[in-house]
């Protein structure tokens, strides 16, 4: 008999691959004027440090639950891992992509679009409790429940 494991991707595809498609149409519909351009000149450089930041920060969270953690490896094997990036942040490589298109929309500086990066965090919270959380509390029981009372999904915890 098998022993199973988790999917190694999940439903990612799915979400981010969503989540991508809908900032690239909303920025569509900006660049062709088809929604108000809303644009915030005045402060133009806060907005390219911020999406500079963001980006950083999506490819640094994307490199460390990746390559260095191996998360691959941890779901083959079925071990949780809540250390290095995943004692940050429960879901980083979700993370990394909602970073990486938030970092999209704020170059826009269309502030009709800013509502997007919240939509996209309520979304991936709700489906990720539906789906992989559910897994992953049905596979490790009590360790998670407890690990996810620690660790935000998405964003990590400043204090």
């Amino acid at each position: 008999m098998t022993e199973k494991h988790l999917p190694i991707f999940g439903v990612g595809p799915y979400l981010i691959s969503s989540i991508a498609f809908i900032t690239l149409f909303a920025l569509a519909l900006d660049y062709l004027k088809i929604i108000p351009p809303y644009i915030i000149n005045p402060i133009k450089p806060i907005f390219v440090i911020l999406g500079t930041i963001l980006i950083i920060i999506g490819i640094v969270f994307w490199l460390l639950a990746v390559i260095k953690s191996r998360i691959d490896k941890s779901i083959r094997n079925n071990d949780l891992i809540t250390t290095g990036i995943y004692g940050c942040v429960r879901h980083p490589i979700y993370a990394a992509f909602l970073y990486i298109l938030t970092r999209m929309i704020v170059i826009y500086r269309n502030i009709l679009l800013f509502i997007l990066p919240l939509i996209f965090w309520a979304f991936l919270t709700i489906t990720m409790k539906k789906t992989e959380e559910a897994w992953l509390i049905n596979l490790y029981g009590d360790d998670y429940i407890n690990y996810s009372k620690k660790v935000n999904g998405f964003i990590p915890k400043v204090i």
